[in-house]
C-alpha cells in the first residue's frame, strides 16, 4: 500500500468515526463541556494521533501533513476536540525529536497510541521566548534531576492519569522541558474561569511545589533547549492549521446550508463562499509543502508562522460569514455557526495568537532587512 493510500486509509476512516462517535456529542463538548475521552481513545486505535509518528514507535509513518488532515477532520465536526487532537500529537512530536532516548523510549509509543493521553502546556514558554510574558514555572537541578516549582493558568487536555509536557527557567540559566504526570507528589490540578467556547478540552491550573523532575523525564536539558526548541516550532505551529482549517471547512458547510432558501439575498454580503473556499484550497496545498519541509527539519520558520497567521485570519472571516450568512438561526446557541465563530476566535488566540504571530513575523523580518544592509 502507498502511502498515499495509506493515508487516505486514516482519512476514510477517522471521519467515519467523527460521523457515528463525534457528531451525535458535539453540542454536548461545546455547550455541558464535554470531555470526549471515548472518541479519543477510538481516534487512538484508529492511528488518528499517531500519523508523523515512526513505526518503530507505534506510529504510521506518513508525515506531518496527513495529521494535519486528521485534525482539519476533526475540527470540521468539532473545534474543541480538533484542539484535543493537536495537543496529543503534538506532545507525540515533543517525544519523537527530543535528544533524550530515555524519555522517548518510556512514553512515545503510550501517547501515540493513546494509552496515555497527554497535553502541552507550552503556550506560556513560547510567549516567554517571543518577549511576550515571564516565564511561571522555575527549575533547581541537581544530580538527578530538577525541582520545580509555580503554577500554569491554562493547560488543556490534562488530568490526574494525564501527562503535560512544559518547560520551566532554571536559576543557573536556561531552560528545561520535562514530562510531567497529573498525579505526580507536589502537583495539583485546578479548574479555570468558565470559558465562552473550549469547556470540554479539559483546561485546568497547574500549580507545581517542589516537584522532583527525574532526568529521564526530561525532553531537553538547558545546553540542548535552544536547538530543540527550533527543531519543533514548525510543527507545533504547523499542526494549529488543522483546526483552522476544520473551522473554516465547517463555515462553509454552513454557508452552503444557508445558501439553499437565502442565496438570493446572501449574495450581498462580502465573503462568499467560493471565495473562501478558494482561499482555503491554496493556505491547504501550502501547508502540505511546508509540512513536509518540516519532516526534513527544512522549513523557513517565517514561513510557518506566516502561514499560520493566514490561517487564523481566513477562519475568522470565514466563520463570521457562516454567521451573516444563516441569519437570525445562526445567532441561537444550538446553531453550529454560533459555535464556530467562538471557535474561529479561539484559533486566532491560542499561542501564537494573531497578535503574537505578527509580533514575531515583524521581527524576523527586520533581523532579515538588518542583515542585507
Amino acid at each position: 500500500m502507498t502511502t498515499t493510500t495509506q493515508a487516505d486509509a486514516l482519512i476514510d476512516s477517522v471521519a467515519a468515526l467523527i460521523k457515528t462517535d463525534l457528531a451525535p456529542i458535539s453540542a454536548a463538548v461545546d455547550q455541558e463541556g464535554r470531555y470526549p475521552i471515548e472518541f479519543l481513545r477510538k481516534l487512538a486505535d484508529a492511528g488518528g494521533f499517531a500519523a508523523a509518528v515512526p513505526k518503530a514507535y507505534g506510529g504510521l509513518a506518513l508525515g506531518l501533513a496527513p495529521q494535519i488532515h486528521v485534525i482539519s477532520e476533526v475540527g470540521r465536526e468539532c473545534g474543541s476536540t480538533a484542539f484535543l487532537v493537536w495537543c496529543q500529537s503534538t506532545c507525540a512530536l515533543y517525544l519523537l525529536r527530543s535528544p533524550n532516548e530515555a524519555v522517548r523510549e518510556r512514553y512515545l509509543r503510550a501517547v501515540a497510541s493513546g494509552e496515555i493521553l497527554a497535553g502541552t502546556g507550552m503556550s506560556n514558554t513560547v510567549k516567554h521566548l517571543a518577549g511576550i510574558e515571564n516565564i511561571h514555572l522555575k527549575a533547581r537541578r541537581n544530580a538527578d534531576g530538577y525541582m520545580v516549582s509555580g503554577s500554569l493558568p491554562w493547560v488543556s487536555n490534562v488530568g490526574e492519569a494525564h501527562l503535560a509536557i512544559v518547560a520551566a527557567s532554571v536559576e543557573d540559566g536556561g531552560y528545561v522541558m520535562f514530562a510531567v504526570h497529573g498525579d505526580a507528589e507536589g502537583v495539583s490540578l485546578h479548574p479555570c474561569p468558565e470559558f465562552s467556547g473550549l469547556e470540554g478540552t479539559q483546561t485546568l491550573n497547574i500549580r507545581m511545589k517542589e516537584v522532583f523532575i527525574p532526568n529521564g523525564d526530561v525532553l531537553a536539558h538547558p545546553d540542548q533547549f535552544g536547538a530543540y526548541m527550533a527543531s519543533i516550532k514548525p510543527a507545533f505551529v504547523l499542526g494549529q492549521l488543522g483546526m483552522g482549517f476544520g473551522v473554516t471547512d465547517g463555515s462553509l458547510r454552513t454557508i452552503r446550508e444557508s445558501n439553499v432558501a437565502g442565496a438570493h439575498v446572501n449574495q450581498f454580503l462580502d465573503d462568499q463562499g467560493d471565495a473562501l473556499a478558494n482561499e482555503a484550497a491554496a493556505l491547504k496545498a501550502n501547508a502540505v509543502r511546508l509540512s513536509q519541509q518540516a519532516d526534513a527539519d527544512a522549513a523557513a520558520l517565517i514561513d510557518v508562522l506566516r502561514l499560520r497567521l493566514a490561517t487564523s485570519e481566513l477562519t475568522l472571516r470565514a466563520a463570521n460569514s457562516a454567521v451573516l450568512h444563516a441569519g437570525a438561526k445562526g445567532y441561537l446557541m444550538r446553531h453550529p455557526a454560533q459555535r464556530r465563530l467562538r471557535e474561529a476566535v479561539f484559533v486566532a488566540i491560542v499561542t501564537p495568537a494573531l497578535k503574537h504571530l505578527r509580533k514575531e513575523i515583524h521581527a524576523l523580518e527586520q533581523a532579515a532587512e538588518a542583515y542585507a544592509a
